[in-house]
């Protein structure tokens, strides 16, 4: 292959084909000299100590601690993005990023274990665009004895995303809606589809839990195709999304998780408690364990 040629991405459903030097939708990854690098490999732009319930995972170790990595990147584009500054506005976080190896990453959390530490979370920005460093660091990881956490959109190929989980020992997916439409204006074709076989898939190959953003609908917030981005806080969707998680498994935890204004959604006001109530109530119907 000659170093000039145009080539797939196969990692996400995009399928971003790449001519020589060029990024990604994701922007963590490009062509580089005729092959797909990840150019965030090690690029850590936050690390933290966090109580696992933080990723939210409540029914995984409760009361410990992980230690928590994040990148710079995302395959998608969700204007209500609560970590903007190192998902999609990143430049800045990309320039003052600490490279880690994973060895050095293991190292650190091994120092952390006195503090109550079980092991490593991939999280803040959307983790599996550094699929390579996940994988690499993971590995390392469980020879030392450390868990791994993944806190992911989940918006991945079926073919990296069964090997990722087999690497993870608890995942949390952010399921976005139960609507495509939700999903195209969050840039994601294939979206509804490709989580929701995410979600099976990590259903039989590790523990799982799923979060649930509750948007309002209302004014303001656009796509990047400029259209205005709907709620997704109706009964029927709530219905709709947790009698299809109780179908896979009635044990999945749901964390339903509020609304605040963010990013380029700043003008829609906020989930109210009231909302977040109704809807757990209708996922209870459905599900053993429902979170607000």
């Amino acid at each position: 292959m000659t170093a000039d040629k145009a080539i797939a991405c196969g990692l996400c459903p995009h399928g971003c084909r790449l001519a020589s030097g060029q990024a990604g939708i994701c922007r963590a990854r490009a062509n580089v000299g005729g092959e797909i690098r990840c150019l965030n490999y090690g690029q850590a732009t936050a690390l933290a100590l966090d109580p696992i319930e933080k990723k939210p995972l409540n029914r995984f170790h409760p009361g410990s601690r992980v230690l928590s990595y994040g990148s710079w990147g995302c395959n998608l584009s969700c204007p209500f993005c609560q970590n903007s500054s190192i998902s999609l506005d990143f430049e800045q976080a990309r320039r003052q990023a600490l490279a880690l190896t994973p060895k050095q990453l293991v190292a650190l959390a091994l120092e952390q274990r006195s503090r109550g530490n079980i092991g490593i979370a991939f999280t803040y920005n959307e983790p599996t665009v550094s699929y390579e460093f996940l994988i690499d660091a993971s590995a390392l990881a469980h020879d030392a004895g450390l868990l791994t956490v993944l806190v992911t959109n989940g918006y991945l190929n079926e073919k990296p995303w069964t090997r990722l989980m087999t690497q993870m020992d608890a995942v949390n997916i952010d399921l976005k809606s139960a609507t495509q439409a939700y999903y195209d204006g969050l840039g994601a074709p294939q979206g509804l589809e490709t989580v929701k076989r995410s979600i099976s898939i990590a259903s039989a190959l590790t523990h799982i839990e799923v979060s649930f953003l509750v948007v309002p609908d209302g004014p303001g917030g656009r796509t990047d195709a400029g259209e205005p981005l709907p709620g997704n806080d109706s009964v029927r969707e709530m219905e709709e999304l947790s009698a299809w998680l109780a179908s896979v498994d009635p044990d999945i935890a749901l964390h339903l998780l509020p609304f605040r204004p963010r990013w380029r959604l700043i003008d829609r006001a906020p989930a109210s408690q009231a909302t977040i109530d109704g809807l757990a109530h209708v996922a209870r119907a459905h599900l053993k364990h429902v979170y607000c």
